[in-house]
């Protein structure tokens, strides 16, 4: 088991190191998922519910995420996002190799629960392809207005990509926001309790309310470049650190 997490760190290095030159850079990609989501399966998926320790947790974000950008074509409209998003994959990869206390999910019998965690995971893997690639662009629209945009930047305008961008954001917010709707209403019924005001659950309404400013900035004022970056960041590191920041200080620091 060990060999195949080293497999699918060295695969998703190798990809990052050839982008950009004339190999099957998504083939190597999509052999990477594939032998990824086998190592999640075996390890998160258990007969006593979901392990979602810290670690795997982790693991299973960065796979979501490279998942989204292999789907969405962005690797394809802008390859520098590849340069960080896959060696990241590929040390996350690693992460359960380190070890740690199991968390599991009891509760995954249930079919809400286990759509409400689905759901909410794909919103934070949307996110966080968005927050990348909102800081490419702002890196491309500099050297746009310098004269000395590359070849790796993308082949498409600036206009379109930044489109793109929002649409992954829409449909984050989209998720995140029946993530946080089913979580308020059936909490009781799925999760065996009511709503607390736990860390996780107020950085996580702290950033859908960032998100929410930033969609309606976007429809009524037409919210862009920078502006649009800090909302994107600083929303989903909020969300980041609700979800992994609690397991990491509950799991790892506290060892609970």
């Amino acid at each position: 088991m060990s060999l195949l997490y080293v497999a699918v760190a060295a695969l998703y290095g190798l990809a990052a190191w050839l982008r950009g030159r004339a190999v099957p850079v998504h083939a190597l990609v999509g052999v990477a998922l594939v032998l990824h989501a086998v190592t999640l399966v075996r390890t998160v998926a258990t007969a006593d519910g979901l392990d979602l320790s810290f670690a795997h947790a982790l693991s299973l974000v960065a796979w979501l995420t490279v998942l989204v950008t292999m789907l969405s074509g962005l690797l394809r409209k802008l390859p520098a996002v590849g340069s960080v998003i896959l060696p990241v994959a590929a040390l996350c990869a690693l992460a359960p190799l380190l070890g740690g206390s199991p968390h599991r999910f009891a509760y995954t019998g249930d079919v809400w629960a286990s759509v409400h965690i689905a759901v909410a995971l794909v919103a934070y893997a949307l996110f966080v392809v968005a927050a990348l690639q909102a800081l490419l662009l702002a890196g491309f629209e500099r050297r746009l207005h310098r004269g000395v945009a590359r070849p790796a930047d993308g082949p498409l305008p600036l206009l379109t990509l930044e489109r793109f961008l929002f649409r992954l954001v829409i449909a984050g917010f989209v998720l995140l926001t029946l993530t946080l709707a089913s979580g308020l209403v059936f909490s009781e019924h799925v999760f065996g309790r009511a709503v607390t005001f736990t860390h996780k659950n107020v950085f996580s309404v702290l950033g859908w309310a960032a998100f929410a400013v930033l969609v309606f900035g976007r429809w009524r004022y037409g919210w862009r470049g920078r502006r649009a970056l800090y909302w994107i960041v600083g929303g989903t590191a909020l969300l980041l650190l609700g979800y992994l920041g609690s397991k990491f200080v509950a799991q790892v620091l506290l060892g609970r």
